[in-house]
């Protein structure tokens, strides 16, 4: 059984979340998370991206940073870029989409379609 386990470039909590949707509003071009641009306007998750997430067959988990590093303690130690899209599979971590990858995407549905190819059980 293999899941996708997603990890944005921030940080838990509704103070975070505030200033991550201001910052968004106010300079987007300089936001850093490539992955919260494509799953999440401003306040709410993209209606396609939810859509997807909601209708596929592959289990999907999603963290921030602090919520990875304290579920995969020891194996996000080799992780210090964000985001990223980890692929694990018999309890082994491989990536899926790196932060380079990721800044290529213009938009939700290339994430989509990156999915569909890479896990074609989709």
């Amino acid at each position: 059984m293999q899941k996708l386990i997603f990890v944005y470039s921030a940080h838990s909590g509704n103070l975070n979340a505030y200033l991550d949707s201001l910052h968004k509003i106010v300079s987007p071009s300089t936001y850093a998370c490539k992955l919260c641009d494509l799953t999440y306007g401003v306040f709410r998750e993209r209606e396609v991206w939810k859509k997807f997430r909601e209708e596929n067959h592959i289990e999907m988990k999603f963290y921030h940073i602090d919520e990875f590093r304290k579920a995969y303690a020891e194996d996000s130690k080799n992780f210090n870029e964000f985001p990223f899209i980890l692929k694990e599979e018999n309890k082994k971590l491989e990536m899926f989409l790196s932060v380079d990858a990721l800044d290529t995407l213009k938009t939700d549905q290339e994430l989509i379609g990156i999915i569909r190819t890479r896990i074609p059980v989709l």
